[in-house]
């Protein structure tokens, strides 16, 4: 998926959007996205001036916003104006590594299980294949 295609399925824009590519998704199974890290992304400002390193935080909102696109997926639709997937919980977070200007941030995201508008996925970020940062994340699925 393009980055077209993708501002098709999350409802985040710039500079929150933290997808620009899915290079593979296999519905109701796992997704495969990344997110390119350039000097210019605005956190850097200020975490931090003379060593700049992403936020862990942003590194599990990146996995979170793959698993949407993956719940989404795995349901064959498009979401509407009404439909909208929250954060609900992250479990057993671990940072590996710094992720720094200059890396792709590789975004594999595994379904583990769904139901009644619940969904729970194992998430890993990687850079040049090193383990990053890994998570359980939960998110629910919601009618504004």
């Amino acid at each position: 998926m393009d980055i077209k295609e993708i501002l098709e399925y999350l409802p985040h824009r710039y500079p929150f959007l933290l997808v620009d590519r899915v290079l593979e998704v296999v519905p109701g199974q796992s997704i495969h996205a990344y997110k390119n890290i350039t000097i210019n992304e605005p956190f850097f400002v200020g975490h931090f001036p003379h060593h700049p390193v992403m936020p862990g935080v942003l590194i599990m909102e990146a996995l979170a916003q793959a698993a949407g696109i993956l719940s989404f997926k795995s349901e064959d639709k498009k979401p509407t104006e009404t439909d909208v997937f929250y954060f609900a919980g992250i479990d057993e977070a671990r940072f590996k590594r710094p992720v720094m200007p200059g890396d792709q941030l590789h975004l594999h995201v595994q379904l583990e299980r769904q139901m009644r508008g619940v969904w729970k996925f194992y998430g890993e970020a990687k850079v040049d294949g090193q383990l990053a940062a890994s998570a359980k994340l939960m998110c629910a699925k919601r009618d504004l």
